[in-house]
């Protein structure tokens, strides 16, 4: 699953998201909410959510499981462990979309550093079509 981390400038704001930030819960739990259900929500526990920055993906988190939310919405419930990955050219899309494990980029290794492409550029190739 692809979701983008809107408002974030950097992967380290995401990061910060989890570790202190908004998205961090207490119990290593963080909670995203949105309007409907995933109908294969069931088989993606135990996969990853994919963060979008900047066009690329870059990190994902854990799914752990998915809860009923306020006014019929729907949690996803997520790792706050976050993990960086091979950066990846991903349109950018409003809500959440899957993503074929087949498709999902590589686990950066600890202490390794992806090649991200800087945003103008991932922007351009965007609007061509390219990424």
């Amino acid at each position: 699953m692809t979701k983008v981390a809107y408002g974030a400038q950097s992967l380290a704001e995401v990061h910060e998201w989890f570790s202190t930030g908004r998205r961090h819960g207490a119990d290593g739990v963080a909670r995203l909410t949105t309007r409907n259900c995933p109908r294969r929500h069931a088989e993606m526990i135990g996969g990853s959510l994919y963060w979008i920055l900047k066009h690329q993906l870059v990190a994902r988190s854990e799914i752990l499981g998915f809860e009923e939310a306020e006014g019929g919405r729907t949690n996803i419930l997520v790792s706050t462990r976050l993990i960086d990955v091979v950066p990846m050219p991903r349109r950018a899309h409003q809500g959440w979309r899957y993503l074929e494990e087949a498709d999902a980029p590589a686990d950066l290794g600890q202490g390794e550093a992806g090649d991200v492409l800087p945003a103008a550029i991932a922007g351009e190739l965007a609007k061509l079509g390219l990424v």
